[in-house]
Parts: structure tokens; C-alpha cells; sequence
């Protein structure tokens, strides 16, 4: 991370963070939209995909600026670890939010026809009323037991905890110069991997949101353009995508710490 200056850093999130949605909720439109083809032609593996590449894209945009947090789980972990200022967490949280709810406005001028048509369906955040239910998951009824689908609020916040300390492991493996030899080029290749591998490994229950900025600020845009159920379980929209990995990320950084970081060699002189 340089040292320009805040304004400079938080820049950096900001557009960080607006690339992050503009492709990561450009593919869920994609998928649940597309003309072209039936939606049994994408799959949750083009969904997962397209977030790692979104990820991967981002962190090469901004990294050298910021370090491309672009996600308040990786600031607060970071503080938390005395590796990054308090006193830069709440505006870089608000530049995340900011970017986030630009990327997806960005979206939303893509996709729009396409939304507009369908009733402005759920393409921005994780949770109820998902366009998922009705793209692929076969009939309505099927999704409609639970409000996350077949999964309780404390199963998909399981599944977020689980994902957000499986991201923070990546991103500090990512960096850790004392691990494989891993080199800064090299680096967002395997954050935007480490989202893949949480997306189609972990990501049913919850959506994998993992990101509180991710979900947030995309689920106010989608009320503000009239997306319905965007709200309809309060305490999913906060616990779960907001809150939980808040908490995953900073117990998954110490994790990290005494699990590996305490067995690496000692740099050479």
C-alpha cells in the first residue's frame, strides 16, 4: 500500500470495489437474464467463476494503490492484526460501500431492459428473494421452505463464517512473502481463487456473500430501484452477509497466525 495519501487510498477502494460488482452482480444478471439461452445453460459454476474474476480483476486494478481490501472482512481483520490504522477502517468501510453501490448502478444500466421486464428481480445480494429460486432451482415451492431456501438463518451464517476465514486465509497467504514464495504479481490469482474454491465448495447455503460491503450496498441500490423481498428477513440481511463475516474475518486472520505463520522459516538476511 502506498503512501499518497487517504484520499488516494480510498479512491482506490472505491473504484476497487465498483469493478468487484460491476462483474461479480454483472454475472448474476447474466446468468438469470440472458435471452440467449434457457437458464439451464449457466450453472452456479458461472456464477462462481465469474466472482473469481471479478476479485482477480480488482485486486490487479488497485492493489498497488491500497491493497485492494475491497471488502470492510479483510480492513477490520487487518486492524484487528495491527497491520492496518484504526483510524483508516471506517472510511475505507465507506469507500467500500460507496463502490458497491456504484457497481451496482453500473449493473443496473447494463442489465436494465433485461430487469425491467422481469419485475427487477434480486440480482445484487445474497438471501431472500434471490433470482436463484426461480432460475434453476425448479419449482417454486421447493425453494419456499426456509427463507435462504432449504437452509436456516444459522446454517447460512455457519456457511459464511466457514467461507470468510477460508478468504482471509487466502489473502494472507497471498501476501505472505515468508510462505511459497508467492510474489505480489501472483497474488490476486489466488484471492480470486480462494473465492472460487469458497463459492463451490461453500456458497450454497448463504450465497457466500463474504464480503459485508458486497451485499449491502448492492441490497440498498436493488430497494432503491424497486426490487422487492430485498428485506423481507431483516435479520438475515444484517447477520448473516454483514455481521458474520466481520467477526470470520478477524478470528481467521489469528487463525492464520498460529496455525502457519508460526512454522514458517525465518526470512534469509
Amino acid at each position: 500500500m502506498n503512501n499518497k495519501g487517504l484520499t488516494g487510498l480510498l479512491i482506490a477502494e472505491v473504484f476497487g470495489t465498483f469493478i468487484l460488482i460491476l462483474l461479480g452482480d454483472g454475472v448474476v444478471a447474466n446468468v438469470g437474464l440472458a435471452p440467449r439461452l434457457a437458464s439451464g445453460a449457466y450453472n452456479w459454476e458461472t456464477i462462481a467463476f465469474g466472482w473469481a474474476f471479478a476479485v482477480i480483476i480488482a485486486v490487479f486494478v488497485v492493489g498497488g494503490v491500497s491493497g485492494a481490501h475491497i471488502n470492510p472482512a479483510v480492513t477490520v481483520a487487518l486492524a484487528v492484526k495491527r497491520q492496518f490504522p484504526w483510524a483508516h477502517v471506517i472510511p475505507f468501510i465507506l469507500a467500500q460501500m460507496v463502490g458497491a453501490f456504484l457497481g451496482a448502478a453500473a449493473v443496473y444500466l447494463v442489465y436494465r431492459d433485461g430487469l425491467v421486464s422481469s419485475g427487477m428481480p434480486n440480482v445484487w445480494c445474497t438471501g431472500p428473494g434471490s433470482i436463484f429460486s426461480q432460475a434453476w432451482w425448479g419449482e417454486s415451492g421447493s425453494y419456499a421452505a426456509g427463507a435462504t431456501g432449504s437452509y436456516s438463518l444459522l446454517t447460512a451464517g455457519v456457511a459464511e463464517f466457514f467461507g470468510t476465514m477460508v478468504l482471509l486465509w487466502g489473502v494472507m497467504a497471498s501476501g505472505d512473502e515468508r510462505n511459497l514464495g508467492q510474489k505480489w504479481n501472483l497474488g490476486p490469482y489466488l484471492v480470486g481463487f480462494t473465492v472460487l474454491a469458497v463459492g463451490l465448495s461453500l456458497g450454497g447455503p448463504s450465497g457466500y456473500a463474504i464480503n459485508p460491503a458486497r451485499d449491502l450496498g448492492p441490497r440498498i441500490f436493488g430497494t432503491i430501484v424497486g426490487t422487492q423481498g430485498l428485506w423481507s428477513d431483516p435479520a438475515y440481511a444484517i447477520i448473516v452477509p454483514v455481521i458474520i463475516p466481520l467477526i470470520a474475518g478477524a478470528i481467521g486472520i489469528f487463525l492464520y497466525d498460529w496455525f502457519v505463520s508460526a512454522y514458517l522459516p525465518e526470512p534469509e538476511s
